[in-house]
């Protein structure tokens, strides 16, 4: 055997045979011509760029190794941001302007950018060329017609014309449904469209008056948000337990029954009844000459607007209240005041209200006596109180437990009102003949009844209305002379006026 041989065999691994190792390349072949040109030859080999949607749009994700590649998506990219930033600035510059001006001639919009899009871009181009977007009528020119010959047509053509009003429409008030007067080619002509316009302008004004009396004023049998919330309020505070349903309403006020709950300062009756004074203003008028001349309010109702007047209103009828009931005349006891929310005590019994005089079936001996309280409760009234009712009537006095029981004294002036005697005057024509018609033979006559009143002694003579109110008047002006002439500290309200505690509003 020979030993070279044995010497030159390469030994075997264990592991298997292994790839053959890459023969090494000098850094003289690298830098050859030869293989620079052999590299050149492979790059010319690459396919031709021919079409670019095939390029920028394959069916697999996109080979981003090329630089054309790359340089043509980033491109694409650029253009639709440019687009956009010129839809952009179209749209400021327009605004809401009927001429408007366009940038399409400088958009960038490849061939090959179509549905693939994004979703905005395909959403402006849809309302761009809309076939079922009815056009609006195009802007007469300013000389006045467009066309030539016998094809001219003016701006007062009644097709042009019908189309334009058609289109005005859209500014109508949105409330106001129109439809898609344009897609049918409605034809308004200018008699209608007028009659549409002022139409929609009158129930805009009138919506806003409903709007406003709704949250300004207190309607027949329900009340603002504002008077809705002072009632919360007091049954938050404890001072009524629950708010039980409306009593009855008229033409200055709605009142409520409310189940009474604590004070601190006093107790409160078990059932009591909120009158809640209407904040319409079609009843200033009325109110005024009860107030105004009032020399106990004057100097506040000259600083007050008609809004505020009608807490000075409750207040008023407060402070009659508390005077009467001093003189331990019938009537409700005031427990608070709280703006134009007054809060008295409930003349009836388990929810049921006393009836009014009017509807009380009284026998002939209990009307009998019923008039005579009326009687002593005028003079005790005029006498004591010096306040004369104003608006006394069998609708203002309430019959319950055998007595007679007067109400609503919000509009009660004092004698020396320059209009006072005249009231009372009428409360008496009004006590006298409602008495007389309910068969009372002691019930006196109008002209009687005021003399026993207010003991005055005006010589009845032929009783002649006419004569007997000059007489009425001309005591009237006197008065009112003698009051400008002793001036208004004469008529202060005195101390002992005040009423129970006014609730302090905090958010005046």
């Amino acid at each position: 055997m020979d030993r070279t041989a044995v010497t030159t065999e390469a030994p075997k691994s264990p592991w298997g045979s292994g790839t053959p190792a890459v023969p090494a390349c000098s850094l003289t072949d690298v830098m050859s011509e030869q293989l620079a040109r052999q590299l050149d030859e492979e790059s010319n080999a690459f396919p031709a760029l021919t079409d670019v949607t095939t390029l920028l749009f394959p069916d697999e994700s996109p080979d981003t190794t090329s630089d054309l590649m790359l340089a043509q998506i980033l491109q694409m990219q650029f253009d639709r941001e440019f687009d956009d930033q010129l839809r952009r600035e179209e749209k400021k510059f327009n605004g809401d302007s009927k001429v408007s001006i366009s940038f399409e001639n400088y958009r960038m919009v490849h061939p090959y950018e179509d549905s693939d899009s994004s979703e905005d871009e395909v959403d402006w181009q849809d309302t761009r060329h809309d076939p079922y977007r009815a056009e609006k009528p195009q802007a007469t020119p300013r000389k006045g017609f467009t066309g030539k010959g016998k094809n001219i047509t003016t701006k007062h053509d009644e097709v042009t014309c019908g189309r334009k009003n058609t289109a005005r429409m859209d500014n109508f008030a949105p409330e106001v449904h129109v439809g898609d007067g344009l897609g049918m080619d409605l034809k308004l002509s200018n008699q209608v469209f007028n009659s549409l316009k002022q139409h929609c302008s009158s129930e805009q004004r009138r919506s806003a008056r409903l709007h406003e009396k709704k949250e300004h004023s207190t309607a027949e049998q329900a009340v603002d948000p504002r008077t809705r919330l002072l009632m919360y309020k007091m049954v938050n505070a404890g001072v009524l337990e629950n708010i039980n349903g409306c009593i009855s309403t008229g033409k200055e006020s709605v009142v409520f029954h409310a189940d009474g709950g604590s004070l601190e300062e006093q107790p409160i009756p078990d059932e009591v009844v909120l009158k809640v004074f209407k904040t319409t203003l079609n009843e200033f008028k009325n109110r005024d000459r009860y107030i105004k001349d009032d020399y106990r309010f004057i100097d506040r109702f000259s600083k007050l607007n008609p809004r505020k007047i009608i807490r000075l209103w409750a207040e008023k009828e407060m402070h009659n209240l508390t005077r009467m009931k001093r003189a331990e005349i019938p009537c409700p006891e005031v427990v608070l005041l709280k703006k134009h929310i007054l809060v008295m005590s409930f003349i009836g019994k388990d929810h049921v209200p006393a009836p009014k005089l009017k509807d009380a079936m009284l026998g002939s001996e209990v009307i009998k006596n019923a008039y005579y309280q009326v009687l002593h409760m005028m003079q005790q009234l005029y006498q004591e109180c010096n306040l004369v009712h104003a608006d006394l009537s069998e609708y203002n006095m309430l019959w319950h437990e055998g007595k007679v029981w007067l109400i609503d004294v919000s509009q009660s002036v004092e004698p020396t009102h320059p209009h006072g005697l005249e009231f009372l005057f009428r409360d008496c024509r009004n006590v006298s003949t409602f008495f007389q018609k309910r068969g009372v033979s002691e019930a006196m006559s109008v002209y009687d009844l005021f003399n026993a009143v207010t003991g005055l002694n005006i010589p009845v003579g032929a009783e002649n209305e006419a004569e007997f109110i000059a007489e009425i008047v001309a005591l009237e002006k006197r008065n009112e002379g003698h009051v400008q002439r002793r001036g208004k500290k004469t008529f202060q309200v005195v101390s002992e006026d005040a009423g129970p505690p006014l609730k302090p509003d905090a958010d005046d």
